[in-house]
């Protein structure tokens, strides 16, 4: 990200020009419900602006349900596409000729670390791309790219060959940041909290229909037993390209300044081109392309064409008058935020990596439980998810604020660790045949599971929904919401890249440790989530809040960072 020096005044917290954009303060939220302003509306909205009042400021602002319904569309169809490999990925795996038999488990792992590694690298970039031609063009984009590389997948036959296709289709997908921005765009600080309640009840949804469509498709003995599949996931990807085509409104502002979209498509593939090609005096570099900067809205059609030819990198980012700092976007509660994310991330996919193999292995180490058992325990853990968001975690979130659901999330990460290696035994041939299932061990042994994986899941789904508000609300402006949201992406790919191999080392090393080996494994990442916990603590602006929201200790701290300033 390229913050250039700015010899403004100090800048406002994410003002936008225009009412469109309501996340971001100091603006009056639009009564329109999202249709075109008026030019009455628009010049009683000026006037609001100016005398800084709102006569419903109390009140939330209505949804915009229906670009929010848009958004679960694209985000439910992506979680379907990509969580449909897992069933059939070990299976796969084990068909291609340089894997050996005792060895599956790894080159699964190396598989899906291809994707998690790719995204890592081009999160932030994604979101960059966003920032400077719009949001619409990018989730096309990844999406029918991600199309294609699905269809690819069902053609593998080799572990190389899986291994290039799962890179590159993390390479061409960043659509999970984009589509939090575009959520924040869309919203206010009044009605914030209830969007973004239900992305992970989406991401849920996605790992129960997913699975569905990567285990039922699957054809033993075909030539290509798992084209199929891959051609479903396409196919469910290729509807979502359409449906974001027609119904997707761009939510960044800057881009109703630029070229229609096929002509940015036209001339990022040319810009492209050149750049790889080392072309010796590409477009893009010209003295001419200055010229087209300065493009004004009552420029004619001939200076439009002298534009276009002068470049075609001008055509794709638009001049904007606001510049930045880093320290204006990199601020203390930023970077910590970022580095409790990476924390936060870890932890989660960390303990959905332990949890199976603790499961699943022998005692004493682990606890013997079947493959059937583990997936009803992780189906119990999705319903959890579902129910908490609809109807517990904004009734919560608005009682503790951002801040505090956040430090709850990652507090409650160190206690599922903590108490998930002290869960009991499975011991079937206790008591009776006729005895109560509570009585035996096994039935025990299934509440104290149910127990952590409910605090597991709370933790996760509050802390991550929290972490989405307190990302988008970190903006200084909209210039570098798409940024932040590709770097938080890039951190969460990260999380995904290590999580699984450390995981699955410690745990290793954990068979050899007597007694309770598996309170190491368990016990580290515990520890890395304390460590996460006691960082959250210095997030303290309550600019991150939601509207309204402010306690004690934010007005002392607030006269606090007066008094400091002055």
């Amino acid at each position: 990200m390229t913050m250039k020096p700015s010899d403004q005044g100090p800048l406002l917290r994410r003002k936008s020009s225009t009412p469109h954009y309501q996340t971001f303060g100091g603006i009056s939220p639009p009564k329109s419900r999202g249709q075109p302003l008026s030019e009455q509306s628009n010049n009683s909205s000026s006037n609001d602006l100016s005398s800084g009042h709102n006569e419903d400021e109390d009140q939330s602002s209505p949804l915009p349900r229906r670009q929010m319904a848009i958004l679960a569309i694209i985000a439910l169809c992506e979680q379907t596409a990509l969580n449909s490999i897992s069933p059939y990925l070990p299976e796969m795996a084990s068909t291609f000729p340089e894997v050996n038999p005792g060895q599956v488990g790894v080159y699964v792992g190396t598989i899906a670390s291809a994707f998690a590694l790719a995204q890592m690298v081009t999160g932030l970039f994604w979101g960059w791309l966003s920032d400077h031609i719009g949001r619409k063009p990018v989730i096309l984009c990844g999406t029918i790219l991600t199309a294609a590389c699905f269809v690819a997948f069902g053609f593998c036959r080799t572990l190389w060959q899986a291994v290039l296709v799962q890179a590159l289709m993390g390479i061409v997908n960043g659509n999970q940041g984009v589509v939090s921005t575009c959520l924040g765009e869309i919203t206010d600080r009044s009605n914030q909290s209830k969007a973004f309640t239900y992305l992970p009840v989406i991401y849920g949804i996605g790992g129960i229909t997913g699975p569905m469509v990567g285990g039922l498709l699957v054809i033993p003995g075909n030539t290509y037993p798992y084209l199929l599949p891959n051609l479903m996931s396409a196919a469910v990807l290729v509807a979502d390209f359409a449906i974001t085509a027609v119904f997707l409104e761009e939510s960044l502002e800057e881009a109703q300044d630029l070229p229609p979209l096929n002509k940015r498509v036209q001339s990022l593939f040319a810009w492209l081109w050149q750049f790889s090609s080392s072309a010796r005096r590409p477009t893009y570099a010209r003295k001419g392309s200055k010229k087209s900067r300065r493009h004004t809205e009552d420029s004619d059609d001939e200076n439009a064409s002298d534009n276009e030819s002068d470049g075609a990198l001008p055509q794709l980012v638009p001049h904007t008058s606001e510049e930045l700092k880093k320290s204006d976007v990199f601020t203390r509660d930023t970077i910590l935020l970022l580095i409790t994310y990476l924390i936060f991330q870890l932890s989660n996919i960390s303990f959905n990596s332990l949890y199976p193999v603790f499961a699943q292995a022998d005692p004493p180490t682990g606890r013997n439980l079947d493959p059937e058992e583990i997936g009803l325990s992780l189906a119990f853990a999705g319903l959890v998810t579902i129910v908490f968001q609809v109807g517990l975690f904004g009734k919560l979130r608005d009682k503790m604020g951002n801040r505090w659901a956040y430090r709850a999330g990652l507090g409650l990460f160190v206690v599922a660790y903590m108490f998930m290696p002290f869960v009991g035994y499975k011991r079937e041939d206790a008591g009776d045949p006729g005895e109560p299932i509570l009585s035996t061990g096994l039935g025990w042994l299934w509440i104290e599971i149910g127990a952590v994986l409910l605090v597991k899941t709370v933790a996760a789904v509050g802390g991550l929904t929290s972490a989405l508000l307190l990302i988008t609300n970190s903006a200084p402006n909209h210039h570098v919401l798409g940024a932040l949201n590709g770097l938080a992406q890039t951190l969460s790919a990260a999380g995904r890249t290590v999580g699984p191999f450390l995981a699955g080392g410690l745990f290793t090393v954990a068979t050899k440790v007597r007694p309770k080996g598996e309170a190491l494994a368990f016990g580290v990442f515990g520890g890395v989530a304390f460590i996460g916990f006691l960082l959250s603590f210095g997030i303290r602006s309550s600019d991150l809040e939601a509207e309204g929201w402010e306690t004690d200790s934010d007005s002392v701290s607030d006269k606090s960072d007066e008094e400091d300033e002055a």
